[in-house]
């Protein structure tokens, strides 16, 4: 038979965990935001009332409260969050032991093997299509409608599900009915469904690669599924491929085991700051601060070094961009810094006026590299010993024991301890690649 994978969407999770919290702000419009003082003053979630006036997650609070004047305004709470996800999971567990999380509030589910284990479905189960046995759209959506709703009765948040035979649809079906709602997209059904959607809508298309694609006139999911393979794969390499198949319906990859932990690809830190940046000299120190969280927390993962640096910069209107670069392999704070303010140099013309970086590394090779003559010579293995040092009196002592001269040559709020503190930034990234 045919996989069942449900993907189950929490519906403005923060704002809904709120309610939860104050009953009052139920049928209100309401968006959870960020420290307005610290400058993260800017929307994280909201209520499905603040969105229908177009209040949208990542805007400043000031934009936000613009469109809709009776926003009601709530700082977040994490640990509940984490909480009430922690329990949506328990509740996924009572069916299957295949839940692989996609982000706090959104996990794929396999319960091919589990169907015995949901309540009695009258109706017909199974219908048989050209000598196939398959299951029903309405058996299908029976199992998604019976995760729904207890869901909604034991914790009083609802879920958006969509139940399709791979991860790519049923992650798209849970957009298509919100909130609450289930939806089918079977073999049967999967053309006429969401062939005539927007290409951006399949997962793994980002909006750089949606304009490559309606560049080419691929402006639909049907339209890239009946594209020319060679075309494709000649302008898009290996990601072209997996286009293909991930619009044609042949995802095969299989949900992962509750206690699997997902390969890292990729470590980072971001920081919004009190006033904007706009000399070289404070955003170099800035970057500094960034990458030694960065270096620190890879040396932690035990994931090796890393070849590409990635740089994000939010100015003060809240435009962004982003861009990425190949290195030697490196888990050094100055080659990582030196790296990304080399990205900055290039990129950014004065006058400017920062309001965020972020720094992240990519392309571990888990401790495979092959010895390069820098670090034969010592000189590498001795930069990289004297910043676990740092790391091992930092974790003594405190953070502010010991700084860089970069970092520490002015009390601006640059040199703060940003791998200990707990940053939010929902902006979508889209790394190009640095030629």
């Amino acid at each position: 038979m045919e996989r069942i994978i449900v993907h189950s969407d929490l519906n403005n999770f923060y704002a809904s965990v709120e309610r939860q919290l104050d009953p009052t702000l139920v049928g209100k419009p309401v968006a959870v935001c960020g420290d307005r003082e610290a400058r993260h003053g800017i929307v994280l979630a909201k209520s499905e009332e603040a969105k229908k006036f177009g209040v949208k997650t990542g805007e400043a609070i000031w934009q936000a409260q613009r469109k809709c004047p009776d926003l009601i305004t709530v700082p977040p709470h994490f640990d509940l969050y984490i909480k009430y996800s922690r329990e949506v999971r328990g509740i996924y567990e009572r069916y299957t032991d295949l839940i692989e999380s996609y982000g706090i509030d959104e996990c794929w589910l396999d319960i091919s093997d589990s169907t015995l284990l949901f309540p009695r479905f009258d109706g017909e189960k199974f219908t048989v299509a050209d000598g196939e046995k398959r299951y029903t759209d309405a058996f299908l959506r029976h199992l998604g409608d019976v995760i729904r709703n207890t869901v909604r009765s034991e914790l009083g948040v609802t879920v958006s599900c969509g139940v399709s035979f791979n991860k790519v649809f049923a992650k798209l079906g849970s957009e298509l009915k919100k909130p609450d709602g289930t939806s089918v997209i079977s073999k049967a059904n999967f053309k006429q469904t969401i062939y005539g959607l927007p290409v951006g809508d399949l997962l793994f298309v980002g909006g750089s690669t949606s304009q490559k694609l309606k560049a080419i006139g691929l402006n639909t999911i049907g339209r890239l599924a009946a594209a020319d393979d060679e075309k494709i794969i000649a302008q898009f390499g290996k990601v072209g491929r997996n286009l293909l198949r991930n619009a044609r319906g042949e995802d095969d990859e299989p949900v992962r085991h509750k206690d699997d932990r997902r390969e890292m690809k990729s470590i980072g830190n971001s920081c919004t700051y009190p006033s904007d940046l706009t000399d070289l000299r404070s955003v170099k120190r800035g970057l500094y601060v960034l990458a030694d969280s960065v270096a620190s927390r890879l040396r932690d993962a035990g994931q090796g070094l890393a070849d590409t640096v990635h740089l994000w910069v939010r100015y003060s209107d809240l435009s962004d961009f982003s861009v990425q670069t190949k290195v030697r392999h490196t888990a050094l704070c100055g080659e990582i810094a030196t790296h990304a303010y080399a990205l900055f140099e290039k990129h950014v013309r004065p006058p400017f006026k920062v309001r965020s970086l972020g720094v992240t590394v990519s392309g571990f090779d888990n401790g495979a590299s092959q010895i390069t003559y820098d670090e034969a010579c010592g000189n590498y293995k001795k930069r990289e010993a004297a910043e676990r040092c740092v790391d091992a009196i930092r974790k003594k002592y405190g953070y502010e024991k010991l700084q860089r001269g970069i970092v520490a040559e002015a009390d601006d709020g640059i040199n703060t301890d940003v791998k200990n503190t707990h940053l939010i930034k929902p902006a979508k990234i889209d790394y190009p690649e640095e030629d």
